[in-house]
């Protein structure tokens, strides 16, 4: 369930929906050019933050804390100022003290992306309930959420404001229509049933027939959505190792979705060790590219649910192979390979060769504060719970595109108590 937002994707998705409508890919192949114009001081990253600058923002927020890095308060009143009053974000505005009107694209996972990175760094707990108030103010009948508010459902969308819901206390059986939909009957609608090829994946939407059709990406938002984990999702419970299992039959409980989807992406690594992007619509060259996002998702995903072993290979192939990636796409891409590396345990200071908390703090301004926490000390142990203004909260991201059938990434916020159904 990544929701990975890269602006190269988004920006040239954009001219692809001018001829046909479709979500955009996640992991971009290239960034965006250098703006003409200053970028906020405040801000992380280089390139052009139309279509990623508060989802960038957040991850990055979200990755630093999981480490024990404190932003500097420039970037996070940046992102404080960037919410319209209704509790809304969009995915950038360039002039913060313009009112927020009818013509502002706001979008839920800009908004569900900010409110888990507010909680995070603390001290925002108003304007990360006043995101919250918006989220469940613009809920779909179904249960879910579509990208932006009254747009059809999507796994990816409803994974990550499920993960902002739960960061914030909310019980999500709770958040419901007023014909009591909840979030996860939105989620399971999405889900496969086990048997066949693509057995357990989730679809992104249904298709225009009304099909589902697997999408790795949504996969792992979906697990983790099914779980009632966010950004930066953690195993709390002792894992055995045991492969996961696809159970036959309709899914009714999140917990089976999830660990059906679990079973899909573990095969979907097993194949090559990692996930490919298929080509982008229209495209002339139609050759799979390895996905690093993605393939950093499932990851989080597979160790979330308990199979940190089937994640195993894909986290040293993402070792070996995703630095000049992540240089290449900036802030959102660190955040999600130093996501992936503190899910399983490994080192998020020495990956591959690589620091990726310091070539992620080297991308906004210089951290506030920086503590290298040990997993077993109380540093760890005090994340647990809701309260976003006690200081080091955990949880996960996603650098979103929108591209024919595949949706936006996902990595969603953790809460390291037992979900709330």
């Amino acid at each position: 369930m990544t929701v990975r937002r890269t602006a190269a994707t988004l920006a040239a998705t954009a001219t692809v929906l001018c001829a046909a409508a479709a979500p955009a890919a996640v992991a971009a192949p290239s960034p965006s050019p250098t703006p003409s114009v200053a970028l906020p001081s405040g801000l992380y990253g280089t390139k052009d933050p139309t279509y990623d600058g508060v989802w960038r923002q957040s991850l990055a927020f979200i990755a630093q804390r999981l480490e024990g890095v404190t932003p500097a308060a420039t970037s996070v009143n940046w992102l404080v100022a960037q919410q319209c009053d209704s509790g809304a974000y969009a995915s950038y505005r360039a002039d913060a003290d313009k009112p927020c009107d009818a013509k502002t694209m706001t979008d839920t996972n800009a908004t569900a992306a900010a409110v888990q990175a507010l909680a995070e760094v603390g001290g925002h707990g108003d304007a990360a309930d006043n995101g919250v108030a918006w989220l469940k103010s613009v809920q779909n009948e179904d249960g879910g959420w579509g990208y932006n508010p009254g747009s059809p459902s999507d796994a990816n969308s409803t994974s990550i404001v499920i993960g902002a819901l739960a960061k914030r206390g909310e019980r999500l059986g709770d958040v419901t229509t007023k014909g009591g939909r909840t979030p996860y009957d939105a989620l399971l609608a999405l889900a496969i049933p086990c048997g066949g090829n693509d057995g357990g994946a989730f679809a992104y939407q249904p298709d225009k027939a009304g099909k589902l059709v697997a999408n790795a990406d949504a996969t792992a938002a979906g697990v983790l959505g099914s779980m009632g984990k966010g950004l930066a999702a953690w195993n709390n419970s002792a894992s055995e190792d045991k492969a996961p299992t696809c159970h036959k039959g309709a899914v009714v409980k999140p917990e089976q979705a999830a660990q059906n989807g679990a079973h899909y992406l573990a095969d979907a690594l097993a194949k090559t060790g990692h996930l490919n992007q298929p080509p982008m619509p229209g495209a002339t060259d139609t050759t799979e590219q390895p996905d690093f996002g993605n393939t950093a998702d499932a990851v989080v995903a597979l160790a979330a649910a308990g199979h940190q072993d089937k994640a195993a290979d894909a986290l040293g192939w993402l070792k070996k192979n995703a630095a000049p990636w992540a240089a290449e796409n900036g802030p959102a891409a660190y955040a999600q390979l130093v996501v992936a590396a503190h899910t399983t345990g490994a080192d998020a200071r020495d990956f591959g060769g690589v620091d990726l908390v310091e070539r992620l703090s080297a991308t906004g301004p210089k951290p506030a504060a920086v503590h290298t926490p040990s997993p077993a000390s109380s540093d760890y142990a005090a994340q647990d719970g809701t309260s976003d203004d006690a200081g080091l909260g955990v949880w996960w991201l996603v650098g979103i595109g929108l591209a024919a059938g595949a949706g936006v990434g996902f990595l969603i916020s953790s809460r390291r108590k037992t979900p709330q159904l």
